[in-house]
């Protein structure tokens, strides 16, 4: 009877034992791999690539409108309304392209002489914007006159959703090449060698906005014999890729 009861403690020792020395090993777990993890952090190199991808464009973002002057706010608002139902009608005839609105303005008219304000009559304008097809842009622009148009504010080219879209894949793809090849020569002249890529931030990819090329008075355009002249060009896209590579 003694003996067995010996036996059991003992066997209880032992599950004791190695209880602690499992413990003991998890312990030693904690305490190394936070090290690990700075280490890791300690040796590695942040690079910024940068790619740019020219696309050809399709389309002719366009800003015209008409504008009127009269002695009463009701006469001239019917005329800026009247031209501008004209035109609407003729750009909605020809299918173009997100036509909105882009800004509406009645406002009086002012003469001054020696300081004194004296109430002239009053200026209102109806100004949209739309796209259409760069090579039906000078037809459109003169039928736009033709229909009563007096202001044409400004004319920029884009290139379509889906160009741009496939170039701001191509951009991101020179862009990440370009940090991946920066890391390299810097590595390499330290005698070093790249490792794995520990993060990736992607800052930009993106299209900047077009910059009008073209304006014109309604008036200039009206003695001009030809179709008005107008010619698109290429559009960049730009990205920008960070990585941080461990060495």
């Amino acid at each position: 009877m003694r003996d067995s009861m010996v036996l059991m403690k003992g066997k209880s020792g032992w599950r004791r034992l190695r209880t602690l020395a499992v413990s003991t090993g998890i312990l030693s777990l904690m305490v190394a791999h936070p090290v690990l993890a700075q280490e890791r952090l300690m040796n590695t190199l942040t690079v910024t690539g940068r790619g740019t991808e020219m696309v050809t464009t399709t389309l002719a973002q366009v800003r015209l409108g008409v504008e009127a002057r009269g002695s009463t706010a009701n006469e001239v608002q019917q005329e800026v309304a009247r031209r501008s139902n004209s035109v609407v009608a003729l750009l909605k005839s020809r299918n173009v392209e997100r036509l909105e609105t882009t800004g509406i303005n009645l406002s009086p008219t002012y003469r001054y002489d020696n300081g004194n304000q004296t109430l002239t009559g009053y200026a209102g304008s109806n100004i949209v914007s739309f796209r259409v097809a760069t090579e039906k842009a000078g037809t459109l622009l003169d039928e736009a006159v033709a229909a009563g148009a007096s202001r044409i504010d400004g004319v920029s080219f884009v290139a379509s959703d889906a160009a741009i879209a496939a170039a701001q894949k191509n951009a991101l793809r020179a862009a990440t090449q370009d940090a991946q090849a920066q890391a390299d020569v810097v590595l390499s002249a330290l005698g070093l060698t790249r490792k794995e890529v520990v993060n990736i931030q992607v800052n930009q990819a993106f299209a900047p906005p077009p910059r009008p090329v073209f304006s014109a008075q309604a008036a200039d355009m009206a003695v001009a014999k030809a179709p008005t002249p107008v010619i698109g060009g290429d559009q960049q896209v730009e990205a920008s890729v960070t990585l941080q590579i461990r060495y």
